[in-house]
């Protein structure tokens, strides 16, 4: 049966020629139009979530602020400054923690090679900030080590931009650089990466130390601010919870004063941006379906002028036995057979497409977003859905008017 009904389509297409062209155009056009759409989104929504993350990968940052309510005796109006020891002390009372890092900061700090000399925003860290941050070394450099922060060495880890500038095209690893006019030995370089969100400038333009060394050399007490990962998302809420009363209960000010402590929640804006970028992939698909619809709505015309060309012999195969659950499965097959054949040069084509874009070199800018679209398993499956969906539509009610065709009034038809 399957293969007599093959053949019947083989022959309408070799018949109307120009009519099941047309047809299988319009469906390739529109499953273009769905899977570049949300092949685009998709890449966008990856590269947004992975910019984010490669600046703040699932932290707390925590910062100190000015009082705005009196507390046990004390005025309002207080600066409230955290210190190392700080630090320390979440880290010991917070088994929720899983990383913790100081970050003291220093906004023109000179570093000069013996050719170039140029000015960056430096900070003195622990080494857990390489994850935090996703700060990581390039080949056959490192980061920050606890020996470092143990012994306050004279270190740097440089931003990939930073290193180019100072050192050009040579590795700077084991290289001399003096950053305030003392002398550190440069022990890595970042590897390049996206960073669509930041604070004092993206990463690959500045100059990391350990925080131990940054305290000694700058005699800095007050710290900038903290970074913290919780163990699980799931223990977020009590993070910030418990670093609050324990600061709180430190430097004597109410807990509920949202102007002495701020709590930015990275990971609450992950799960936004995620939220955002899910909308417009949606939006974008919802256009491209409504492309794929109206080629549909071609595929029902055409059965229904094919129903009506081929009524004496839809009569005939009625007359000598046909039942007609056979001529409905007939038209059904054959508009389910043109979107699917539509829908999978749509789907090559898309895929070319797609290849050709992704080869396209774009490190930074605008291109980035949209030179990494993604065709995955969940586009493509859609997609394959919504073709059958569409075919089986479009041949429903054409099939259902041939099969219920009299055959006698049939074979009078001219």
């Amino acid at each position: 049966m399957w293969k007599v009904l093959f053949q019947e389509f083989i022959n309408d297409l070799r018949i109307q020629k120009l009519r099941s062209f047309l047809t299988m155009f319009s469906i390739a056009w529109g499953t273009i139009a769905v899977v570049l759409l949300l092949a685009f989104g998709e890449g966008v929504k990856n590269v947004m979530s992975a910019g984010f993350t490669n600046a703040y990968d699932n932290i707390l940052m925590v910062y100190g602020g000015t009082t705005s309510k009196e507390y046990e005796g004390l005025p309002k109006g207080r600066s409230i400054r955290y210190k190392l020891e700080d630090v320390e002390m979440l880290e010991r009372a917070i088994p929720a923690i899983e990383k913790i890092s100081p970050s003291y900061g220093k906004w023109g700090t000179s570093l000069q090679t013996d050719l170039m000399k140029r000015t960056t925003y430096m900070e003195g860290v622990y080494p857990s900030f390489v994850e935090l941050r996703s700060m990581y070394p390039a080949e056959k450099g490192r980061f920050l080590n606890d020996l470092d922060e143990k012994y306050r060495r004279r270190v740097v880890f440089l931003g990939n931009d930073i290193a180019a500038q100072l050192f050009g095209d040579e590795s700077p690893v084991g290289k001399q650089v003096k950053l305030d006019g003392m002398p550190f030995t440069v022990i890595g370089v970042m590897i390049p990466k996206i960073q669509n969100s930041m604070n004092n400038g993206p990463d690959a333009d500045r100059a990391i130390i350990p925080a131990s060394t940054f305290k000694a050399v700058y005699g800095s007490q007050n710290i900038n601010h903290m970074l913290i990962r919780p163990r699980s998302t799931q223990e977020v809420e009590q993070v910030k919870q418990e670093v609050t009363r324990l600061l709180a209960n430190r430097y004597k000010f109410d807990p509920a004063d949202p102007n002495a402590i701020s709590i930015w929640d990275t990971i609450e804006t992950a799960a936004n941006i995620r939220m955002v970028m899910l909308g417009i992939q949606i939006f974008l698909g919802v256009v491209g379906l409504f492309t794929l619809c109206i080629a549909g709505v071609g595929i029902a015309n055409i059965m229904y002028v094919v129903v009506k060309e081929r009524t004496r012999e839809i009569g005939i195969k009625l007359a000598v036995g046909a039942r007609r659950l056979h001529v409905q499965i007939q038209f059904m097959f054959e508009a389910l057979a043109i979107s699917l054949a539509g829908g999978g040069i749509g789907l090559a084509f898309s895929t070319a497409v797609i290849a050709a874009v992704r080869s396209i070199p774009a490190d930074d800018g605008a291109m980035q977003f949209l030179t990494q679209p993604e065709l995955s398993t969940a586009i493509a499956l859609l997609c394959a859905a919504v073709l059958v969906a569409v075919g089986v539509a479009a041949g429903f009610f054409p099939a259902r008017k041939a099969a219920s065709l009299d055959p006698v009034e049939s074979l009078r038809y001219e």
